[in-house]
């Protein structure tokens, strides 16, 4: 039964901690970070957002016993066929098909490989996605899912000095700025990330 009053992040991203536990704790619910456990990070071989964050929340349960929430998250561009997508942190390695790194690139080998893609392309959309999924134990047959759309245009020059990854390139013509630019408050109500969490609390609140 809904709403658990301890969740596991299946994450060691204290950044992200921080994030989803101002939220969680509103509502009541413990959020803690599975580095808590001493669970190893999982895997995440799979081509699509969803398998990725499921096995990540399946794993934390596995090894926790708890109830766990995992996201996966990146930047999709429609031009370029959804790249960087689950690869975001990867993209540069990707693209020159070191694909036996396991570490994540750094964020400007990253945006350079992203200008690099778009640089004869017109049709600059793009938009930050994350899912979020919910498990109460390792084998729970219905893993309660949410999801965020951030859209945005990716820009030729980096603006702002906030945020990371490919924020500095993001611009988001209703707030005139890219995500880089905005303070992390107004980042936070305004993210692809976010939009995710809410809908999970409502639905966490509605005993789904």
């Amino acid at each position: 039964m809904y709403p658990p009053s301890t969740i596991v992040l299946a994450s060691n991203n204290a950044g992200k901690l921080r994030e989803f536990e101002a939220l969680f704790s509103a509502a009541g619910i413990s959020l803690i970070a599975q580095s808590q456990f001493n669970v190893p990070e999982a895997d995440e071989p799979h081509p699509t957002f969803i398998e990725n964050a499921l096995a990540k929340a399946r794993h934390a349960a596995q090894h926790t016993g708890q109830a766990a929430l995992a996201d996966d998250s990146g930047l999709c561009v429609p031009a370029l066929r959804g790249a960087p997508g689950v690869y975001s942190a990867r993209y540069a390695q990707r693209a020159s098909g070191d694909t036996n790194n396991a570490n994540n690139a750094s964020d400007a080998a990253n945006n350079a490989q992203l200008l690099a893609a778009l640089r004869h392309e017109t049709d600059r959309r793009g938009y930050y996605y994350c899912v979020l999924v919910l498990v109460r134990h390792a084998d729970d047959p219905e893993p309660l899912l949410a999801e965020g759309r951030w859209h945005g245009q990716i820009l030729d020059a980096p603006r702002g000095t906030q945020g990371f990854g490919y924020d500095p390139y993001f611009y988001l013509p209703e707030l005139n700025a890219t995500a880089a630019e905005l303070p992390a408050a107004v980042k936070n109500r305004h993210s692809h990330r976010a939009q995710a969490l809410q809908q999970l609390l409502a639905r966490l609140m509605e005993g789904a």
